[in-house]
């Protein structure tokens, strides 16, 4: 027997709070579809979702094809995944005040000692999005800005946050990708990708040299919330016609990062 209407998302009615009468079910209920995918359910079928919801078969329907329509879960038969695009629905929180204001005194001070750029960003999709930065005075051959995006594949901090997404996460964006080619070192074979993000993953950091434009190197290293999840990325640049690699500088951006953790773990 189908639930009645205001029984939505499995729990007893009476238990609810009384709601405002602005409250609208249809969208608790659509969020009640979205948390129903976790680690322990990246896929499944209607009926699962149903029953994890609460929610009778047809209403559990509509709402998954509403959210297949507008690209935030994908149907394979009779299977049901999230899609990379739902992360969009964090990034309003990720680039918020606390993550720049927490995270730029931090960066401030780690140009200072390395006299070199340093920029923070998050995934959106298959692109990483800028949303700090602390340039210095040496020209680069990119011009980058906060909100500017790049594809994932041609930064170190993509690297980064591509080598922390979940396995069936990273199988789907290298079965699909199509990585471009933006100089002559640009990685875009989608196995030797595979490789090299397995790599980043087990190392820990990511290290570019004039992949996403001639001339510059960059360092990167992942900066994870509470549970140990990769949230967004932390990286320097340099010019690549410098003597000493970027790389020399990975003690000083792990700091930098951890740094940055505690701050967001002191308000999460």
């Amino acid at each position: 027997m189908a639930a009645a209407p205001d029984q939505g998302t499995g729990e007893d009615a009476a238990e609810k709070p009384e709601r405002e009468p602005y409250f609208i079910k249809s969208v608790e209920r659509v969020f009640a579809v979205i948390k129903a995918f976790d680690e322990d359910h990246p896929e499944m079928t209607l009926a699962d979702i149903a029953r994890i919801t609460g929610l009778d078969r047809g209403a559990a329907r509509r709402f998954l094809l509403t959210l297949v329509d507008l690209g935030y879960v994908a149907q394979n038969g009779r299977m049901f995944s999230l899609r990379p695009r739902i992360l969009e629905l964090g990034y309003a929180y990720l680039s918020s005040l606390s993550l720049p204001e927490i995270a730029l005194p931090v960066m401030e001070d780690l140009v200072r000692r390395v006299g070199e750029s340093c920029a923070l960003s998050v995934l959106d999709d298959t692109d990483v999005v800028f949303v700090a930065r602390v340039p210095t005075r040496r020209f680069l051959s990119v011009s980058i800005n906060v909100g500017a995006r790049f594809p994932a594949h041609t930064s170190s901090m993509g690297r980064v946050l591509l080598a922390g997404q979940p396995d069936d996460w990273l199988d789907r964006y290298l079965e699909t990708v199509s990585p471009e080619h933006l100089t002559d070192k640009t990685v875009t074979d989608p196995q030797e990708l595979r490789r090299t993000l397995m790599q980043v993953r087990e190392q820990g950091w990511a290290l570019l040299d004039q992949e996403l434009a001639e001339g510059v190197r960059s360092l990167a290293v992942p900066l994870r919330d509470k549970s140990g999840k990769v949230v967004a990325a932390l990286n320097v640049s340099s010019h690549a016609a410098d003597v000493e690699t970027v790389h020399q500088y990975l003690p000083d951006v792990l700091e930098a990062a951890a740094a940055i953790e505690e701050g967001l773990g002191r308000i999460r």
